[in-house]
């Protein structure tokens, strides 16, 4: 390259540009940039910057090497950045090189086949299209996988630039009030595959999210994960035919995960768990759960349905009414209800989630049948709980009965390396001021322990606590 140098710095710049242009923008940037001052100057000139297209074609797409992407991303995409106006990209360097550079003049962006932004990205890596916004179009791409900020984001999505897409998935983070009119929407025919997960309260699921699904006419399979909260009655097998299935005439597969909490002044005449579990009878090929409570000190409802296998990997707000099953996917759990948790429920817990890592139990009411004021002989036949995985255990307003009964050895396992997160006042009592010996065990494998408006540790404390670090 640098006896090519010589040659080329031979010429003048207007023959140098049009020898140039024979080849691809990409060859000419990474050849040239870094040489010497005028190389670099003519390799900088909007000819080869402003429509820039980062893969190679032929009869088909090749995707640059690893060693090109990385230059591109550390020096040469953070020079050239400000002059791109339109970026053709593929999928696999897709993720880096547009978090590689700002893009401020950027109206274009050309994506192939694939693009997947997902999971991985931090949470300030939220895609969000507020205006002003690139001029985002594709006639070529058929599977685009996202997260959103917005509701609006998603509808900018599919109002046409991407008219081919036939599969998408995408996370979002709000659906709220003020999200664009979905109704002048047109239907989007080619779309086959939707997948959509919200974990934030979703409002307005009838006025947004319905309709949206409405406009997916000839699609075959559906996955929606969300968290509602609706003032007109759950949603079961009944509502999910009516709003949602008989809309969709070529649909095969729909799995769904949906938490719905109803908060409607007059919550009588709600429907039972066998009722809710009788609109599923025409389901077929799926095995749907269900779960409803009501909580009358809180005056709300809260109803639980999905089609197992459960793929997610946390479990929140189970109550005693849990129907169980086997979970080796989730290692997130918490535990709501305004009747009390016995030993029984809390045994079917941890067979029910064998590899859970983090445990929040939110109950102030105490237990009925307190398994030390048993003797020890009626205790011998009641097998040790074991939480052989958690590393985080949480006790949210719970009542002292629960805090106990995980500290007792001779009733709870616990690992080593414990996070442990508890009312000062009520961790002081459980132990005995911190020298009860029942509990002497677990609280040793303790090694981190917040303790809200606490006091400083004391070496009585530490001594109780002798792994721990104060949180």
């Amino acid at each position: 390259m640098e006896h090519l140098s010589i040659k080329l710095d031979d010429l003048p710049d207007e023959i140098l540009i049009i020898i140039l242009k024979k080849l691809s923008n990409v060859e000419v940037l990474y050849s040239l940039i870094g040489v010497n001052k005028r190389l670099n100057r003519i390799a900088c000139d909007s000819v080869f910057t402003s429509n820039l297209t980062l893969y190679f074609l032929d009869k088909y797409i090749h995707s640059l090497s690893d060693s090109m992407v990385n230059r591109f991303c550390s020096q040469i995409l953070p020079e050239i950045d400000h002059k791109i106006k339109w970026l053709n990209l593929e999928s696999k360097s897709m993720e880096r090189i547009l978090l590689a550079g700002n893009y401020p003049n950027l109206y274009g962006l050309g994506l192939y086949e694939y693009l997947n932004f997902g999971p991985s990205l931090m949470w300030h890596q939220r895609f969000s299209f507020d205006m002003p916004s690139p001029n985002v179009i594709s006639s070529s791409l058929l599977e685009l996988h996202i997260t959103v900020f917005h509701f609006y984001d998603l509808l900018y999505l599919l109002d046409g630039r991407f008219n081919q897409l036939r599969r998408f998935h995408v996370n979002i983070y709000r659906i709220q009030h003020g999200s664009s009119n979905i109704y002048r929407q047109e239907k989007l025919p080619n779309l086959r595959c939707f997948s959509l997960y919200s974990d934030m309260r979703v409002h307005y699921y009838d006025e947004f999210i319905l309709p949206l699904l409405h406009r997916m006419l000839n699609l075959e399979e559906l996955d929606l994960h969300l968290k509602v909260d609706r003032y007109k009655g759950f949603i079961d097998g009944n509502d999910l035919k009516e709003n949602i299935i008989n809309n969709m005439p070529r649909l095969i597969q729909f799995t769904f995960n949906i938490r719905l909490t109803n908060r409607r002044p007059n919550q009588t005449n709600l429907p039972s768990n066998e009722d809710i579990k009788h609109t599923f009878k025409d389901f077929k090929d799926n095995q749907i759960i269900s779960c409803a409570d009501f909580f009358e000190e809180n005056q709300f409802s809260y109803c639980h349905i999905y089609s197992y296998s459960y793929r997610m990997k946390y479990y929140d707000n189970i109550t005693n009414n849990f129907p169980g099953g086997l979970f080796k996917y989730v290692d997130n759990v918490s535990l709501f209800d305004e009747r009390p948790f016995e030993y029984e429920f809390f045994l079917q817990i941890a067979q029910s989630f064998p590899f859970m890592k983090k445990l929040t139990i939110n109950n102030n009411k105490p237990q009925k049948n307190k398994l030390y004021k048993q003797s020890k002989k009626d205790n011998q036949d009641l097998p040790i709980i074991k939480y052989l995985h958690l590393t985080n255990l949480y006790f949210d307003q719970a009542h002292d009965d629960y805090i106990e009964q995980f500290l007792i050895d001779t009733e709870t396992y616990l690992p080593y390396k414990l996070y442990l997160f508890v009312d000062y006042e009520a961790l002081k009592r459980v132990t005995e001021n911190f020298s009860r010996h029942a509990t002497r065990i677990n609280c040793a494998k303790v090694h981190y322990l917040c303790i809200p408006n606490g006091p400083e540790i004391t070496e009585h404390m530490k001594d109780y606590f002798p792994q721990i670090n104060i949180g």
